[in-house]
């Protein structure tokens, strides 16, 4: 019994400290495919001198984040001003928990059957919804221990923005978990084979949870917390060395989570029409997989990138009448017309 508990705890830590680190190396080369679409888009080069390629340019700024001086503020609140930065970083980097990156292998460790997942609850989209709302108190711990006024504000636009729009979030939320009846990532993913993916069942409820998704990360057109052009840099205005690399990090990990949680709701996570067809090695699946969803992920994190050097930033009134006149009821009109509906193509009417 021992042993059995022993291999699970080692399994679970291995696989913890592997999502860890697969986020912080996406995060890192986020940064330098941002930087070299932004530069296709505007018909220029980008980083190309730190290493070949400059594909050595994320460990250059990484470097320099940490070799930076660290200033504090005399006046701010120094406990709460360090808590900030690191609170945003662990609620985002606590998500990829529950998220199944590929399918079980087919392996045992210790008489139990190994799943690439840290975990796998019951209520695994609850626990999502929960950490992403606890991570905007980062961002107000942050621009309010400051005592600067343009962090002030970009940390109640951050809070007011992410408040109005995760309902409309969770409504599509809802419509998804009435259409697929569980909780669980896992099982949203294993009733996705073939060609059977949610956003063919829920077209709308995706559209209102990427618009939904960009605002919670607060990516262009949705980033008025850090306007520059207003609030000098937003929440983050006096941060620096690592605090402000960890506010920075935190913001591409959300956008690869948030890839990853839509592949899993709506595209069939990593499930890939006809490869059971060729491939049986459980194994050689699992393998390809992952390579699915991770090619899933990438796509969605290009076209966050592609909106953001695409579209000008919104005005704040027109970033809350977008979210409380248009949004909500949108998706209040998708839960309680377009889901029945959705549910009786999908042979799940149970009325």
């Amino acid at each position: 019994m021992l042993l059995i508990a022993t291999g699970f705890i080692i399994t679970k830590l291995i696989l913890a400290v592997a999502v860890f680190l697969l986020s912080l190396g996406v995060a890192a080369y986020a940064t330098y495919g941002e930087r070299k679409v932004a530069a296709f888009l505007q018909d220029r080069i980008g980083p190309n001198r730190a290493g070949p390629f400059g594909l050595l340019q994320p460990i250059a700024d990484g470097v320099k984040m940490f070799m930076k001086e660290e200033i504090i503020p005399n006046v701010s609140n120094k406990a709460l001003f360090i808590l900030g930065p690191s609170l945003f970083m662990m609620t985002a980097l606590m998500t990829g928990a529950v998220i199944p990156w590929a399918p079980d292998p087919g392996i045992k460790i210790g008489g139990q059957d190994l799943h690439i997942q840290v975990t796998d609850i019951n209520i695994g989209i609850l626990y999502l919804l929960g950490v992403v709302s606890i991570g905007v108190y980062g961002i107000m711990i942050g621009g309010w221990a400051s005592n600067n006024k343009y962090s002030l504000l970009g940390a109640l636009r951050a809070s007011s923005q992410m408040i109005s729009y995760e309902i409309a979030m969770g409504l599509s939320v809802i419509a998804l978990v009435m259409v697929t009846g569980t909780l669980s990532l896992r099982e949203i993913a294993e009733q996705q084979t073939s060609w059977h993916w949610n956003i063919l069942l829920q077209p709308v409820g995706f559209l209102i949870f990427f618009i939904c998704a960009l605002a919670e990360t607060n990516r262009a057109p949705f980033d008025l917390p850090e306007c520059e052009t207003e609030l000098v840099g937003g929440y983050h205005t006096e941060y620096s060395s690592m605090k402000l690399g960890m506010f920075l990090f935190a913001e591409y990990i959300n956008m690869f989570i948030s890839s990853a949680i839509m592949s899993t709701f709506y595209f069939g996570g990593y499930n890939m029409p006809f490869i059971g067809r060729w491939v049986h090695d459980p194994v050689w699946l699992s393998v390809l997989g992952f390579v699915f969803l991770f090619a899933k992920i990438v796509t969605f994190i290009f076209i966050f990138m592609w909106i953001r050097w695409t579209f000008p930033r919104f005005r704040y009134d027109q970033l809350m009448n977008l979210g409380w006149k248009i949004l909500i009821p949108l998706a209040i009109v998708n839960l309680a017309v377009l889901t029945p509906l959705a549910m009786w193509i999908a042979g799940r009417l149970h009325f």
